[in-house]
């Protein structure tokens, strides 16, 4: 019995150390549980304060422990991809053919690092750009003629701003032709009106013969291609001959639409260039880059200092030197004195109001213009298209710079 005894409570005594050790085990499990539910209710309770908390709590992002910046991105001008996170807008213009071709790469190029800005441009003629401005159905208008002192007036009656010229380039007007086994033609001020007047009609004509000794010219009525449409290439191309003809300028005159003598139109620049592509014995007035693509032969004119020039960026360029330039940005470049000067030259102007309503629309076109003016210059003389000089450039830049909101 003693040693039952003594071996029920041995057994006794091991029963109660392991129910000890598991009372301590429980014991240290139920204080690592405590200590981690208390730990996340700690962290939950920061949480909970910060989120309670105000903008004036927070550090802001830029180191500021006042404010916290939301301010968007700047513009910087001639870089379109730091105005991508901000500009967002639908513009929409249109007006003149001449410069069409440039106009369509630089807004494409523009797109691309604004993707959220779309501008739509339709060559209908500088004559319906003008009209199409001051019916407010465009928000930029084109034109390769300055706007008339009476359209000035009669579009700012309807837009209720100031109407602002902002050039862009320069563009020759060439003398394109169509006409077999010639591949070089000059033709002085005096033979060219003579050709438009319809007094020179036939292409061996004397007078074309004498300018030429080494071409054999064809025994071929002469057809004269002009636009039909109102046109500031029209404008360019009149205000020259009415300059070297005074006969051109007693009879037909000068502007954006005329009474022609003789020819046939074609609408638009590419209207023309078509014409003169297809007909043989043409000749017609296109913008330079058209009469490029299209692979037409162009004409070497004599310009003021007896000098036969081609057509080309560089006789282009020489146009614009020394140009008077008023404070509205309204002049002309034809028929320059230069010595290497091609003589019929005319610049291209954005025709844009003052003020406008839109704000998205101001910025997004202020950054298209700023832009064009700068990184987009080498896809304009790519064109065949003239940079504006430095002079003017910077008074560009300072009309688009004052367009505002009402």
């Amino acid at each position: 019995r003693d040693r039952l005894s003594r071996d029920q409570g041995l057994e006794t005594t091991d029963d109660e150390e392991r129910n000890a050790g598991m009372a301590m085990k429980t014991t240290r499990g139920g204080l690592v549980a405590v200590l981690a539910a208390a730990l996340i209710i700690v962290v939950l309770m920061s949480v909970v304060a910060a989120g309670c908390g105000g903008e004036g709590d927070l550090p802001s992002a830029g180191g500021s422990d006042n404010t916290a910046s939301t301010a968007a991105p700047s513009t910087t001008a001639g870089s379109p991809d730091t105005t991508t996170a901000r500009l967002a807008a639908a513009l929409n213009g249109a007006g003149a053919t001449f410069p069409e071709p440039l106009y369509v790469e630089w807004i494409g190029e523009f797109q691309m690092a604004n993707p959220k800005v779309t501008i739509n441009y339709q060559g209908i003629g500088s004559g319906g750009g003008i009209e199409q401005f001051t019916k407010l159905t465009v928000d930029f208008g084109a034109s390769d003629a300055p706007m008339k002192d009476e359209e000035i007036a009669a579009a700012e009656a309807a837009g209720g701003a100031k109407v602002l010229h902002v050039p862009t380039v320069f563009g020759a007007v060439v003398l394109a032709y169509n006409l077999d086994g010639v591949d070089e033609l000059r033709l002085d001020p005096d033979t060219l009106a003579g050709i438009f007047l319809g007094s020179v009609t036939a292409w061996n004509d004397a007078k074309i013969a004498a300018l030429n000794p080494d071409a054999v010219l064809p025994d071929l009525p002469i057809q004269v291609v002009h636009r039909s449409d109102s046109s500031g290439t029209t404008s360019i191309f009149t205000g020259y001959l009415a300059q070297v003809s005074a006969s051109w300028e007693a009879q037909v005159g000068k502007g954006k639409e005329v009474e022609w003598p003789v020819g046939v139109g074609g609408q638009g620049n590419d209207g023309v260039a078509a014409v003169v592509q297809q007909q043989a014995g043409s000749i017609g007035y296109v913008e330079l880059s058209y009469a490029t693509e299209s692979g037409l032969s162009m004409a070497t004119l004599q310009n003021q200092a007896g000098n036969f020039i081609t057509p080309s960026l560089e006789s282009t360029s020489a146009a614009s030197v020394g140009v008077e330039l008023p404070e509205d940005l309204r002049f002309s470049v034809s028929n320059s004195a230069g010595g290497q000067a091609y003589p019929i030259v005319g610049a291209t102007w954005i025709l844009v109001y003052g003020q406008m309503k839109d704000a998205a629309k101001v910025e997004a076109l202020k950054a298209w213009l700023t832009w064009s003016l700068g990184e987009g210059t080498a896809v304009a003389e790519e064109l065949g298209y003239a940079p504006l000089s430095e002079e003017l450039k910077a008074l560009a830049l300072e009309k688009i710079d004052s367009i505002g909101t009402f």
